[in-house]
C-alpha cells in the first residue's frame, strides 16, 4: 500500500511538472500574411486567429526538440491526442516538445507553412536556453501534410527541420488519392495543376530533405496509405534516410490514444529511431 502511495506521488509530481509549459506568440508584431480570420473560437474545434507555440521543456534535455502540428483537415486542430497528450512521453526521453497552434488557410495556402517555419525559427532562437542541437517537425493527418511541406519547402537553414515524424500524413494533393477535404481547404476546389504539384510533397523530395519516420494504417479510410508509401519511395530514391511503419488495422486519427492496438509498437520503434538519429 505504501509503495502504491509513493508511486502515485511520483506520477502526480510528473503530471504537475508537465502543466507548466511556456506559451509563445508566433507573430507578436503581426504576421507577414493573413487568412482574414480575426476571431478565435475555442469551444469545440479550435479555430485559430492568434498562432502560438506551447513549449514543454525537458528537464534534462538530450539536445533534441520537436515541433508538433496537430491535424484537422486544414479547418481546425485536434490539439490533444495529436498534440499536448504526447508531451510527457517526449519529455521523459529528454526531448523538448512544442505544440504548434497554427492558422488555417481560409483562402491563403501560404499561411500554415509560414507559421510552421516561424515555429522552427523560434525553437532555434532558444537553442542555448533549452539545450537544443536538433529541431524536428512532427504532424498528424493534415498536420502531417504541413510537417512534410516544411520538410520539403524550406528556404534556409533556419527553416529546415533536422528530421520529420509523420502520423498517417496527407502527403499528396493528387485528387486520385489525396484527402479531398485537406486538398480543398488548402488549395480551393479548383486549383491549378501547378499548385497541386507544388503541394504534392512526394514530388518535392530532394537529397536535402531531412530523415523521416512515417506511420500509417493499411485500412485508413480517410487518408490512403499510398500517401506514406509514395513519400517513402521518393525519400529512398533521393537517398534520404527513411523508416516506414504500416499496421494492418487501426484506421485514421489514432495519435497517442491507448485504443490503437499497435501503440506499444510505434512508441517503441519511434523511441529507438530518435535515439539512433541523435547519436549520428
Amino acid at each position: 500500500m505504501k509503495k502504491l502511495f509513493l508511486m502515485s506521488l511520483v506520477f502526480l509530481s510528473t503530471m504537475l511538472a508537465a502543466q507548466k509549459p511556456v506559451e509563445i506568440k508566433l507573430w507578436p508584431n503581426g504576421a507577414p500574411n493573413t487568412n482574414n480570420m480575426t476571431q478565435q473560437v475555442e469551444n469545440g474545434p479550435l479555430y485559430v486567429a492568434e498562432p502560438t507555440l506551447t513549449v514543454y521543456t525537458a528537464k534534462e534535455g538530450n539536445g533534441m526538440a520537436i515541433v508538433a502540428c496537430p491535424g484537422g483537415g486544414y479547418t481546425h486542430l485536434a490539439m490533444n491526442h495529436e498534440g499536448h497528450d504526447l508531451a510527457n512521453w517526449f519529455n521523459s526521453q529528454g526531448i523538448t516538445y512544442a505544440v504548434l497552434t497554427y492558422r488555417m488557410p481560409n483562402g491563403n495556402n501560404e499561411v500554415p507553412l509560414s507559421d510552421a517555419q516561424q515555429a522552427l525559427r523560434i525553437m532555434r532562437q532558444h537553442a542555448a536556453e533549452w539545450n537544443i542541437q536538433q529541431v524536428g517537425i512532427m504532424g498528424s493527418s493534415a498536420g502531417g501534410h504541413l510537417a512534410s511541406t516544411a520538410a520539403t519547402h524550406f528556404t534556409d537553414a533556419e527553416t529546415r527541420p533536422d528530421f520529420q515524424i509523420l502520423f498517417y500524413p496527407v502527403i499528396t494533393m493528387d485528387p486520385t488519392y489525396t484527402h479531398m477535404g485537406s486538398h480543398d481547404n488548402l488549395l480551393g476546389k479548383n486549383p491549378s495543376k501547378e499548385l497541386e504539384q507544388k503541394y504534392s510533397n512526394e514530388l518535392q523530395v530532394t537529397p536535402q530533405t531531412p530523415p523521416a519516420f512515417i506511420m500509417h494504417s493499411s485500412d485508413d479510410g480517410a487518408v490512403p496509405v499510398a500517401n506514406s508509401v509514395n513519400y517513402y519511395i521518393a525519400l529512398v530514391k533521393n537517398k534520404v534516410s527513411a523508416s516506414l511503419h504500416t499496421y494492418p488495422i487501426g484506421g485514421h486519427g489514432w495519435g497517442f490514444r491507448d485504443s490503437f492496438i499497435y501503440k506499444r509498437q510505434w512508441t517503441g520503434e519511434l523511441e529507438k529511431w530518435l535515439r539512433e538519429i541523435n547519436n549520428k
